[in-house]
């Protein structure tokens, strides 16, 4: 703007001396108006310090948390049964095909659904508040360890605090509702029926009984998850600007390494919360199982080493383009509400 005020300046006289005076246009050097202009609105979002505020980052984060969780449900609801340990001989499958089909067609069409109300109304506050912790930690990390640069232990450690407010939230309704929900010849009837029932029989505690193992978990998921995002993108779009494919693939490949190599954790997880009867009778087990250490040893019991892994197929189709459409989406309205803030103020 410096230029362009004394570019401006320069041209509204002609200068001294004899002759014919020399027509203003002439005296105009190259032209710079378009040059302070076009980086305001070129300008990668991500790399203005003010251009995506907190209110936006949480816009973003609460529509791509929504998105992601409600497109793939189906396959979510195949995943936790493929992770039952003893299931029953009419829910047992080969592929994610095949048991969407059987499940259409011996129980419903909308019974892959069971439990998505109760997912939809937890996923808007928890990502909004997961996005924006990561979004500012990230931020404040990389200033210090990397003098503003991508840092990978910054991306690593925003990742695993955003996590712990994020399943404070989504913990309750995610983890022990809807899973419950989704197994086979589930007793509850819908949403409310199911948080009374689990609130009359076992107590308040039991909606965080798995919170710790769910942290122990999604920990190191959105840690890896969120280091091989920011990797991606330095390969594939290292200026950082708005690039959806690059967004997709980058969300597609971190999710699926994130979710093979924490699957044995997640098997954990869901028979926690499921609190499978049958299973846990075969091992002469009574009342509630709880604890990472007595869920790993009861897996192993049961299903060996191949029991860490039931579901991974599931788990990996579900999260491949669950991690796609939340970047994507979360990326595009990032993009979009800070460009429409920009152009308000040019």
């Amino acid at each position: 703007r410096m230029e362009l005020s004394c570019g401006v300046g320069g041209s509204a006289a002609a200068p001294p001396g004899p002759g014919p005076p020399i027509p203003a246009a002439t005296a105009v050097p190259v032209p710079v108006v378009p040059a302070p202009v076009v980086p305001m609105e070129d300008e990668e979002y991500e790399s203005l310090p003010s251009g995506a505020s907190l209110g936006t980052h949480m816009m973003a984060g609460a529509v791509a948390g929504i998105m992601e969780h409600t497109v793939m449900y189906p396959v979510d609801s195949v995943k936790t049964r493929m992770q039952s340990l003893q299931p029953d001989p009419k829910a047992q499958y080969r592929s994610v095909y095949e048991a969407l089909k059987k499940i259409v067609l011996t129980e419903g069409f909308w019974r892959p659904l069971r439990g998505i109300n109760v997912t939809m109304l937890g996923a808007g506050p928890a990502h909004a508040m997961y996005f924006a912790c990561y979004e500012k930690m990230k931020k404040s990390l990389s200033d210090i360890l990397q003098h503003g640069g991508n840092s990978h232990l910054a991306n690593g450690i925003a990742g695993s605090v955003a996590t712990l407010l994020h399943d404070a939230v989504m913990n309750p309704a995610e983890a022990v509702v809807k899973q419950r929900m989704q197994m086979f010849n589930s007793p509850y009837t819908s949403v409310l029926a199911c948080v009374r029932t689990v609130q009359k029989t076992e107590g308040f505690g039991a909606f965080y009984r798995s919170y710790s193992t769910q942290l122990t978990m999604n920990i190191p998921f959105q840690a890896i998850h969120f280091i091989t995002y920011e990797f991606m993108q330095e390969q594939i779009n290292p200026q950082r600007e708005y690039n959806p494919r690059s967004h997709i693939l980058s969300g597609a490949i971190a999710g699926a390494v994130a979710a093979a190599a924490t699957t044995p954790l997640d098997v954990c997880k869901t028979l926690l919360n499921t609190q499978e009867n049958v299973a846990l009778s075969s091992l002469n087990i009574s009342g509630h199982l709880s604890g990472m250490v007595n869920a790993f040893k009861t897996v192993y019991q049961l299903g060996g080493v191949w029991g860490y892994f039931r579901g991974v197929q599931a788990r990996v189709i579900y999260q491949m383009p669950s991690t796609a459409i939340a970047w994507s989406v979360y990326e595009f309205f990032k993009y979009f509400l800070t460009k429409h803030k920009l152009d308000r103020r040019t």
